[in-house]
């Protein structure tokens, strides 16, 4: 009894939000990217296997705190011409990790941002699994992917003379995940 019991354990992992971000990069006027993040944010793996393959992954950004080093651009962001932060002020992700070779990993879920969910696969790269001088133990993961703003009914699309959109349809997606185990 012991071995099946053994078998169905599953080990639960929050966020340290300390040594994590989530962070966004987007073209601008066809020549450079605006680099952004959210400072608020909240996430939980749960994992049956040590490899991490198959784990749960649930994740939370409160898009209002999203920060690009510009005020004007965050208000314009948190309005109805991108996340209208007022009446859709979560952006979620749940889905699942699977391993594919070595550190290489694919997370597949659904993105919900706007109230809109659609299906996404993002690259996943297992940096390790360490315990730090506390005695805790840690896990890091980089994800990355890119997604297209207009799936998610972001509205705002000013063409520019010379053709192009002042701001891409396209956003890549760069998380840096350090998970702490719990209990």
């Amino acid at each position: 009894m012991l071995i099946g019991s053994m078998a169905m354990a599953q080990t639960n992992w929050s966020f340290d939000k300390a040594h994590s971000s989530i962070a966004f990069n987007v073209e601008h006027l066809v020549i450079s990217e605006v680099t952004g993040n959210f400072g608020s944010f909240d996430g939980s793996v749960v994992s049956k296997s040590d490899d991490f393959d198959g784990s749960k992954i649930n994740f939370t950004v409160d898009v209002g705190s999203v920060d690009t080093d510009n005020e004007k651009r965050d208000n314009h962001l948190k309005s109805d011409d991108f996340f209208n932060a007022e009446a859709h002020p979560k952006m979620v992700f749940e889905g699942t990790l699977e391993h594919v070779d070595g550190k290489n990993y694919k997370l597949k879920g659904d993105l919900t941002i706007r109230d809109v969910t659609k299906p996404v696969e993002l690259e996943a790269k297992h940096g390790g699994t360490i315990k730090d001088p506390y005695g805790n133990t840690k896990a890091g993961f980089k994800v990355t992917g890119v997604i297209n703003r207009f799936d998610y009914n972001m509205k705002f699309n000013a063409a520019m003379e010379t053709g192009g959109l002042v701001v891409g349809d396209e956003v890549e997606i760069v998380c840096n995940v350090e998970l702490k185990k719990e209990g």
